[in-house]
């Protein structure tokens, strides 16, 4: 009896398995192809409507004691046989349909993190699909971007690895990461930098010496894009200017787009102040790495000589060398601006590999 009520609230599930026993059972023939489909169809439906496995089989179970066949010519093992046969499919289309869904719902959110990324799509509808995912678009959010040596998907060790520190330390605090374009992203309240510093260090150990970039709160739908494309373009500045620095804030570099936004104005005073090294012996490329190594060190000989691998006298052999062919001394203030402003733009505008 209590076999019987186990399987009760089920019987759509269960439902033609006590005659597939019974006839299987006596005859010791295996399922058929359409007794097989007709368990894994229900397996299917039983997924799709939201039901737990454990419960099923422990129905299948209380079906299959509840019709033990009485006769005495059957035996235990065809029972058991034809039970295993009818389980095994029925899982079978359980775990087929929950693999679907899964797809189904990774295509989802993947094309939701597209639209978002890229600020396509309406924004009242985005709204909605972002609060799926834990995101509040009327509020201002922020957005980190790591990178390592390697390409990144989601479900990758070293993403997942990140998303458990990150949810171990901050539960559920409408955080959304993903990855794009090989990159881990990470998209934080505006006010809540805390997520994103904690993003960072994981990401920085876990892409062994990876770098972040953070871009700064943006409110609504459009502010994630712009948030996210400043950090996309601190990666890039990075990358021009040689930065190291293992987290890079979009807040701190706005010096630079601000360079770079009349081009032309900046390509003429690259021209002007550092074309004249392209005469020197060996071209430009030395003399400009000894002015940014000699900038970077905050107009210190010794630490540039260091960086450069040159003694303290040779170092001052090519400033003075970069004062006869300029016309401008790198270690008096007056000139120092000029030439340390044309070398960012020759780094920004990689010059002189890029000739205008």
């Amino acid at each position: 009896m209590a076999g019987r009520d186990m399987s009760k609230g089920y019987e759509e599930y269960v439902d033609g398995y006590a005659g597939i026993l019974a006839d299987t059972s006596a005859t010791g023939r295996r399922l058929t192809r359409e007794e097989l489909d007709s368990r894994r169809l229900l397996g299917e439906r039983a997924a799709e409507d939201g039901l737990g496995l454990r419960v099923l089989v422990a129905a299948y179970m209380a079906e299959t004691r509840a019709n033990w066949p009485k006769h005495n010519g059957t035996s235990a093992d065809a029972v058991l046989a034809a039970a295993s046969q009818a389980l095994d499919a029925f899982a079978e289309g359980y775990e087929r349909a929950q693999r679907h869904a899964v797809r189904q719902e990774e295509a989802a959110r993947r094309e939701f993190i597209d639209d978002l990324l890229y600020g396509r799509s309406d924004l009242g509808l985005l709204a909605q699909r972002a609060e799926r995912y834990g995101l509040r678009l009327s509020y201002e959010h922020a957005v980190a971007v790591a990178r390592g040596r390697a390409v990144y998907d989601e479900g990758d060790p070293v993403p997942r690895e990140v998303e458990r520190a990150l949810i171990g330390r901050f539960g559920d605090r409408s955080i959304l990461l993903t990855t794009k374009d090989g990159r881990m992203v990470c998209i934080a309240p505006g006010n809540q930098d805390e997520v994103l510093v904690h993003f960072a260090k994981q990401a920085h150990a876990a892409t062994d010496g990876g770098q972040v970039a953070i871009g700064r709160p943006q409110p609504g739908a459009a502010g994630v894009v712009q948030s996210y494309e400043e950090a996309l373009n601190a990666l890039d500045l990075a990358d021009r200017l040689e930065l190291d620095d293992p987290v890079l804030r979009a807040s701190e570099l706005l010096v630079y787009p601000v360079l770079t936004r009349d081009r032309q104005a900046m390509a003429d005073l690259v021209i002007s102040a550092l074309g004249p090294l392209r005469d020197a012996r060996g071209g430009a490329e030395p003399l400009l790495d000894t002015l940014t190594a000699y900038f970077d060190s905050g107009c210190v000989a010794a630490e540039a000589a260091r960086r450069l691998s040159l003694s303290v006298r040779a170092l001052t052999y090519r400033l003075d060398r970069i004062h006869k062919l300029t016309g401008a001394n790198p270690a008096d203030p007056v000139h120092r601006y000029t030439l340390q402003t044309a070398v960012i733009g020759a780094r920004l505008l990689d010059w002189p590999a890029n000739t205008f």
